[in-house]
């Protein structure tokens, strides 16, 4: 099992921080944008955004999930990963100035700037999609 933890980690580096991420609307209709992740070593997946963004509100009703990433080029498919997760939302300082950067510092006046939140994201369910065989490997939080 900690293989396949180290495989998906690589897996989400090697997609340069690119995933979809996907939420649910308050119509209860899936709602999936492009988001610029980070993982840490415990599969914790995190990205900033705006307080005012939907997908704040629409994780605040609904925390329940999904990410793909892997393929950053259609042309050169390899493996990706399917994640589910639960997602809440961040306005801790510690955990803004530890995921502030230069990327970031376009979009927000600070680490301060009310405005700027971090989304953490903690998976219970990872599908290592193989392009080459059928079935996934497939890894599972002990408690969801």
């Amino acid at each position: 099992m900690e293989d396949l933890k180290k495989e998906i980690i690589s897996c989400i580096k090697e997609s340069k921080g690119v995933a979809s991420f996907a939420t649910v609307t308050p119509d209860n209709k899936p709602w999936v944008r492009y988001v610029s992740v980070s993982v840490s070593d415990d599969m914790t997946i995190r990205f900033s955004t705006c307080a005012s963004a939907r997908k704040v509100e629409q994780i605040k009703k609904n925390p329940e999930v999904h990410l793909t990433c892997g393929v950053t080029d259609p042309k050169n498919w390899k493996d990706y990963l399917q994640i589910q997760g639960i997602a809440h939302v961040s306005t801790e300082k510690a955990e803004r100035e530890a995921f502030w950067n230069e990327e970031i510092a376009k979009y927000f006046d600070g680490v301060d700037d009310p405005n700027y939140v971090v989304v953490i994201v903690k998976p219970y369910r990872v599908e290592l999609c193989n392009i080459t065989e059928w079935n996934p490997k497939i890894w599972e939080a002990e408690t969801k």
